[in-house]
This record gives C-alpha cells, sequence and structure tokens, in this order.
C-alpha cells in the first residue's frame, strides 16, 4: 500500500511538473529583431531538429539510398508488397520508436528549450481524398508539442515536405518531382493545410512559429516570395498571434522586400547555415570563427545579415545548421555552445540538424551529425526494403526506439558548463 501511494505521488509530481512548465510558457511573438514573451522581454531559443521522425531520410538511420532514398519511395515500395493498411501500420511502428519518452527526457539534458519539427503533408492530409485530414491527423503533432511543453520547451511547426514537393532533393519527401511550383492544385492544398494547422494551434503558447516550407529551392526567389505571401496572409487570417516564418532561398531574402511594407507582421525570415559543409570551408573552430567574426573587412558573415535584418525590421531563425561534426569530442563541444551563444547575442532563434542519427557500426564516428547515436559496437542492419521479409523491417523500426544510446560527449558537457568556452578567440 505504501509504495502504490508513492507511485501515485510521484505521478501527482510529475503532472505537477508538466502543468506549472506549460503554465510558465507565454506567446512569443517578435519586436524588431528580437524574440520575446508577452511580456516584451527578449527570450533565446536555442533548439535541434527532430530530424527522420516525421519525416524520413535514409542517411540519418543508416539506411541505403541507393535504391529507395525518400519517403514517398518507400511507401510505395511497402504498398505494393504488403497493402497500405500494412504500410501504415509500419510507418506507425517507427514513429513511435524513433521518439520516444527517453528521447524527450534527453533533450533538455544538452540545454535546448527549442525543437524545430519537420513534417511531411501526408501526417496531417489524408493522401486518399484529398483537403480532409486523416483520423489521427493530430496524433504526432500533438504528442510533441504535449511533450515539449512538460519540459518548458518551445515547438516550431516546420512542413519539410509539401504536396508535390517543393525541390528535387530527397528532404522534401519525394526526390526528383519539385511539382509543388507548378500545380496550383497543390499550392491550394498547402494553403488548406496550414488553415488546419493554424486553427488547432492558434491558442497554444508552447508553439514558437510556423515554419511555412522547408528549403524551397525549386522555384526563384521571386516565385517563392509571391507563394509565401498567400500562405502569410491565409494563416494570418486563422491564427493572429504565432509568429509567421518566412522562408529563405538559397540565393537569399531579398525578392521579400521588407515585411511590413507587404503588410506582413510578427514574422521572422529563416535561412539555414552550414559553415564547414557543402563547400563551406572544412569543419573545426576556424570556419565559425570567421563566420562570426564577419569577414576581413568586418561586414560579411553574419554581420551582413544582422545588418539586413536591422534595415528590414524583422526577427531571424537560424532553421539548420551543423557545429560539432567531423571534429574532435572536445572542441566540438566548444564549438557547439559558442555558435548557440553568438546567435542568441544576435537575437537570433537557432536550431541544429539533428538530434538523433543511427549508423550500422554504432558510436560517434568522426562525422556523427546526431547529438545521440547508437551506442560503440551496437549495430543495426541496412536492409533493402525491396525484398526485406516482413520481420526483418518490424525488427529494425522496434530496435530505433531500444538501441543503446550515446550522447555526445562534449556537447553535452559544454552545453551546461557554467563557463563559455571561447574556441573562436584568435590563436
Amino acid at each position: 500500500m505504501t509504495y502504490i501511494l508513492l507511485v501515485i505521488v510521484q505521478i501527482m509530481a510529475l503532472m505537477g511538473y508538466a502543468s506549472s512548465a506549460a503554465a510558465e510558457q507565454s506567446m512569443l511573438h517578435v519586436q524588431g529583431n528580437r524574440w520575446v514573451n508577452d511580456s516584451g522581454t527578449p527570450i533565446n531559443l536555442k533548439g535541434v531538429n527532430l530530424g527522420n521522425w516525421l519525416m524520413l531520410e535514409f542517411w540519418m538511420m543508416g539506411q541505403s539510398s541507393e535504391a529507395i532514398d525518400d519517403q514517398c519511395t518507400l511507401e510505395a515500395k511497402l504498398d505494393a508488397r504488403f497493402g497500405y493498411a500494412e504500410r501504415e501500420r509500419l510507418m506507425k511502428l517507427f514513429r513511435d520508436n524513433w521518439m520516444t519518452q527517453r528521447d524527450w527526457d534527453m533533450l533538455p539534458r544538452f540545454g535546448l528549450n527549442l525543437v524545430r519539427l519537420p513534417f511531411i503533408w501526408s501526417l496531417v492530409e489524408d493522401e486518399k481524398k484529398p483537403r480532409h485530414l486523416r483520423a489521427d491527423a493530430w496524433f504526432y503533432l500533438d504528442e510533441a508539442i504535449r511533450q515539449a511543453e512538460a519540459r518548458g520547451m518551445y515547438v516550431i511547426l516546420d512542413l519539410h515536405g509539401a504536396v508535390g514537393s517543393q525541390g528535387l532533393e530527397h528532404h522534401s519527401g519525394c526526390a526528383n518531382r519539385n511539382l509543388y511550383w507548378s500545380t496550383p492544385e497543390y499550392q491550394e492544398r498547402t494553403l488548406w493545410l496550414w488553415e488546419q494547422v493554424a486553427a488547432r494551434y492558434k491558442d497554444r503558447a508552447s508553439v514558437a512559429g510556423y515554419s511555412l516550407l522547408n528549403e524551397p529551392w525549386g522555384t526563384s526567389p521571386e516565385q517563392l516570395a509571391r507563394v509565401v505571401q498567400t500562405l502569410y496572409e491565409r494563416v494570418r487570417a486563422v491564427d493572429p498571434n504565432h509568429v509567421i516564418i518566412l522562408p529563405g532561398h538559397n540565393l537569399g531574402i531579398d525578392a521579400y522586400g521588407k515585411p511590413e511594407t507587404r503588410g506582413m507582421r510578427n514574422v521572422a525570415f529563416e535561412m539555414h547555415f552550414y559553415p564547414g559543409f557543402f563547400g563551406w570551408g572544412q569543419p573545426g573552430a576556424e570556419v565559425h570563427r570567421d563566420w562570426f567574426a564577419c569577414g576581413p573587412g568586418g561586414a560579411a558573415g553574419s554581420c551582413e545579415w544582422k545588418e539586413r535584418m536591422k534595415r528590414l525590421d524583422t526577427a531571424f531563425f537560424v532553421g539548420e545548421f551543423q557545429p560539432w561534426a567531423d571534429v574532435e569530442n572536445e572542441l566540438a563541444g566548444q564549438v557547439t555552445r559558442a555558435t548557440f551563444d553568438a546567435y542568441a547575442d544576435l537575437g537570433w532563434a537557432s536550431a541544429a540538424w539533428s538530434y538523433k542519427l543511427v549508423s550500422n557500426a554504432g558510436g560517434q564516428g568522426k562525422v556523427n551529425w546526431g547529438l545521440v547515436t547508437n551506442a560503440d559496437g551496437v549495430k543495426v542492419p541496412a536492409l533493402d526494403f525491396a525484398i526485406a521479409p516482413l520481420a526483418e523491417i518490424e525488427a529494425l523500426f522496434k530496435q530505433f526506439g531500444s538501441v543503446a544510446y550515446l550522447p555526445h560527449a562534449g556537447v553535452l558537457k559544454w552545453m551546461n558548463s557554467a563557463v563559455a568556452p571561447e574556441p573562436f578567440k584568435l590563436r
């Protein structure tokens, strides 16, 4: 009896913690260049992406990308092999295991207060009945917001894959498709989808903002600005409260002009900066130091974007960046902490890519983009989903929920250090 009472007390305490954490959150908005709470006090949003959970990316879970390299292709293959109902069961099995209670408990340990939540359109809209919600449309978004809320964390909802795909990349959901921009019906369905999302969460304080389209690079900057203007207007008509995040083109944001001259309010721009990768120097402290030192003339790098945001009188969100991969453990932690701090000093919200990455051999390895990965020697098989038996697919998806973890020790240490590191000091 005593044990039962103790359990009840513990449960009540946890419920009280969750209610308290949620109660402390206030609806965020932007004030000039800053993200602020409802009393106008600036807030530093330091976060991470929950990649590969509600939008698959095969490289993040140790699976081959040669034959099946995007979510569309996988779902089509599972449909053909096992039928739609079984495919849906398998996708639910995957999602229920990729993010579990231990993952949500891990996030605050890294000193984070924000998650960016990438999702694909078909998580919400019924793919068989356009402009109709799935029966379980809100299950995972609601759960993510609830879990974040219980830990005093904010959520940015990120439409990572729009219907028809907004680019050629695999992370738009369907590689090499890019039909969103040329198909009015797909654009209308995306407007409808965001209206449903906005209606659902318009009063939810733990939602920090709506990121309308991830990396919309399959069109010109000018068409992007026109389409996003319409998206903004339709969302704002439903939700007067939340920050609406305007996606940058890979060529920049100049096509938008100043948001307030276009009738936009309470908005932030989003760009993704990857010093050390994709042709932008080499991983390490130097490339990040150069980015924050603003170049030889003092007007390039982050300073250029700071001045641009000042002129536009708009807040900023670095929706993706990667400071720890391919860097020695201790230095990686220092660079990560210093990068988060530098963005906070600029008044920018930021979210690293990504929380979790699982490899076949396990361990952090040299190039690992996850704050957590499977532990050294804890192997995860690579399957050919075209021929793998159903039992092996089930076992793989379940393994994602139980595999032993290895958190990034350097990042964990420095994100919780009372003394900030100085890896960007000139030596």
